[in-house]
C-alpha cells in the first residue's frame, strides 16, 4: 500500500493555513464550543454527500505522525539536508523562537534498522554538576491542551469526557502536520517523525508491532495489556469526531475533513504512540497543562528508573535540573516515574534492567460459591483486603509478597462453621487451619507459579542464550528481557513457596484441599 508522503497534506483540495510560518497563537474556542446555528450546517445530512473521503493510509508501523520512509535511509538524505539548511535542527529552531542559552546539544545514535535514519538524543554540551539547569524551555514552545485549545475550561471539558489528553494532542499534531512547512511546529513534528517513538533504544512500543512480533511476548501478561491498550486507542479514534463537532475553531482550516475521514485508524494509532512516548506529566499545574509535549524532552532524553531528575514547570517555562554530574557528550536522563518494566515497554519501548519498581501482579479471590463467602468477605474487608485482592510482587521482595498472601489464602481455606465464627470474633488476620490444609494451600500456590511459568514458550536458560546473541532482533531482545525478568520473579516466588512446604513440621501429612479454595489468577 502506498504510504502518505512525509508531511503531505492529503487534502481533497487546497486549504488556507491557520498558522503562519513565523507565528502561532492559541486556538480560541470559547465562542464556538456550543453547537451554534452557524456551525450546524457544516454537519447537516444534506451537506455530507459533498465530502470526498480522503484517508491517509499506512501499511504498518512505517509512520507515526503520518510520516513515511521518505525521511529514512539514503533516499531521504538530500531532502533532509535541504530542510536542515532551511530550518536548522530542532535546537536551532528553538533558539530562534525563544529558547535561552542552555547546556545541551543534540547528538546522533545509529538505528538498528539501516532503512531508518539515526535518532537524536540530548547530551551535555559541557561538564555538568548536580543542580545545574540543563535547559529551560519557554511555555511558548511547549504544547499543552491549554495552548492547543486556548481555553482551560474547554480543555478540561474535553479530557473529562471520552477522550484522553494524549488523543487530543495527537489529533492536534496530525492536523498541524497537514499544513506542512507552513506550520509553526514543523521542525518539532519532523523530529517526532524521525524518532518514530523509538526512544534511546530505537525500539517502537509493542502497540506498533506485528502479530508475529507480539508473539515474542507469549506467556507474559503484557501481551494482553498491549491488545487492551490498542482496543482503547480504537475507541478513542471512534470518538475523535466529537472534538471536531465541539471545537469548530480548532479545525476551521479544514472545514470538510472530520478526523475519521481525514485520518485512518492506523495513522492515528501511530500518532498516539508517538505522543505517548514523549509526553511529560507536569506536577503542580492545572489539569489543562498537566500533559505536555516539550521539545528537548523525551524521547530525546533517556528514561531511567533510578534517576531523580524531572522536567518541572517553573514560572513561564519547563526546565530540567540534573541530579548527577555529566561529562560533556554524555546522554542526559530523566526519571520515568515508578513504572514496572511492562509499562516501560508499552509506553516507551524499553526495559530497565535496574528497575526498582519492576513487579508482577497476582490476583487472589474468595470463592463466591462458598456458603461462608459473605462472612469471609467481611473478615477480609475488616483487615484491609477485598473479595478480589491484587498483590504486587516486586523483584527482590518475593518472600515478603508470598507471606503477605498467605493469611488471605488461609481465610479462604476455612471450612468449619465454628472455626469461621472464631475467626469473625477474633482480631487480626490469623486463621487457624490444619496441617493438611496448610499443605494444600501452599501446594496450590506452588502449582499456580508453575502454571504461569509453563505458559512461556521458552525457559529462563533459553532466554539467557538468546540475549547473548549480539545479532538478536531488537524487538525480540527487549521482549526477551521483559519475559526473563518476569520468569525470575516467578521462579523466586516458587522457590519461596517450596521452602515453606519443606518447613512444615510433618512431611507425611497429605494435603486435604478445601471444597471452596480461593482462586489464583
Amino acid at each position: 500500500m502506498e504510504l502518505c508522503p512525509l508531511l503531505d497534506t492529503c487534502l481533497p483540495s487546497p486549504s488556507l493555513s491557520y498558522f503562519s510560518s513565523s507565528s502561532h497563537r492559541p486556538l480560541h474556542l470559547l465562542s464556538k464550543v456550543s453547537v451554534s446555528a452557524r456551525i450546524i450546517p457544516r454537519f447537516s445530512n444534506s451537506f455530507r454527500p459533498t465530502r470526498r473521503r480522503n484517508v491517509c493510509s499506512a501499511s504498518s508501523s512505517d509512520t507515526l505522525v503520518a510520516g513515511s520512509r521518505k525521511e529514512d535511509g539514503k533516499a531521504g538524505e538530500a531532502v533532509t539536508k535541504k530542510e536542515d539548511d532551511e530550518f536548522g535542527d530542532l535546537k536551532a529552531w528553538m533558539h530562534k523562537n525563544g529558547l535561552p542559552p542552555c547546556k545541551v546539544v543534540l547528538e546522533e545514535k545509529t538505528s538498528h534498522d539501516k532503512n531508518h535514519r539515526p535518532i537524536h538524543y540530548v547530551a551535555a554540551s559541557e561538564d555538568l554538576e548536580v543542580g545545574d539547569v540543563a535547559f529551560s524551555v519557554p511555555n511558548s514552545l511547549v504544547v499543552t491542551l491549554e495552548r492547543v485549545l486556548g481555553n482551560e475550561t474547554v480543555a478540561e471539558l474535553l479530557t473529562t469526557n471520552k477522550l484522553s489528553e494524549l488523543a487530543c494532542l495527537a489529533l492536534y499534531l496530525m492536523y498541524e502536520k497537514k499544513q506542512g512547512k507552513k506550520s509553526f511546529w514543523y521542525p518539532y513534528i519532523r523530529e517526532l517523525d524521525r524518532q518514530r517513538g523509538r526512544g534511546q533504544l530505537a525500539v517502537e512500543s509493542p502497540l506498533l508491532w506485528s502479530e508475529d512480533e507480539l508473539d515474542y511476548l507469549s506467556g507474559s501478561p503484557t501481551k494482553k495489556e498491549v491488545l487492551e491498550r490498542a482496543e482503547g486507542i480504537k475507541k478513542e479514534y471512534n470518538e475523535l469526531d466529537t472534538v471536531w463537532f465541539m471545537a469548530g475553531s480548532l479545525f476551521q482550516q479544514y472545514p470538510y475533513d472530520i478526523p475519521t475521514e481525514a485520518f485512518s485508524f492506523e495513522i492515528f494509532k501511530q500518532a498516539f504512540v508517538a505522543v505517548q512516548s514523549c509526553v511529560v506529566h507536569l506536577q503542580k499545574v492545572s489539569l489543562a497543562r498537566r500533559f505536555a509535549l516539550v521539545p528537548l524532552g523525551p524521547p530525546l532524553l533517556a528514561y531511567r528508573s533510578n534517576c531523580k531528575a524531572m522536567l518541572t514547570a517553573v514560572d513561564g517555562a519547563v526546565e530540567l535540573v540534573v541530579d548527577r554530574p555529566y561529562k560533556a557528550g554524555e546522554s542526559i536522563a530523566v526519571w520515568c516515574g515508578p513504572q514496572p518494566n511492562a509499562k516501560l515497554l508499552l509506553n516507551y519501548g524499553f526495559v530497565d534492567e535496574d528497575n526498582p519498581y519492576d513487579r508482577l501482579l497476582v490476583e487472589a479471590a474468595l470463592n463466591t460459591e462458598d456458603p461462608q463467602y459473605q462472612d469471609k468477605r467481611m473478615v477480609a474487608q475488616r483487615n484491609g483486603r477485598l473479595s478480589i485482592q491484587v498483590y504486587y510482587v516486586y523483584a527482590g521482595k518475593e518472600k515478603e509478597a508470598v507471606l503477605d498472601m498467605l493469611p488471605y489464602l488461609r481465610l479462604g481455606y476455612v471450612t468449619d462453621p465454628s472455626e469461621m465464627q472464631s475467626v469473625i470474633s477474633s482480631q487480626g488476620p490469623v486463621c487457624p487451619v490444619s496441617p493438611c490444609m496448610e499443605r494444600a494451600m501452599l501446594e496450590q500456590v506452588a502449582d499456580y507459579f508453575k502454571r504461569r511459568l509453563s505458559g512461556y514458550p521458552t525457559t529462563l536458560s533459553e532466554d539467557e542464550s538468546m540475549l547473548a546473541d549480539g545479532n538478536l532482533n531488537p524487538k525480540k531482545r527487549v521482549a526477551t528481557q521483559l519475559v526473563r525478568k518476569e520468569k525470575k520473579i516467578l521462579h523466586s516466588c516458587l522457590q519461596v513457596t517450596i521452602d515453606f512446604i519443606n518447613q512444615l513440621p510433618d512431611n507425611t501429612v497429605s494435603p486435604c484441599p478445601a471444597p471452596y479454595a480461593p482462586l489464583l489468577r
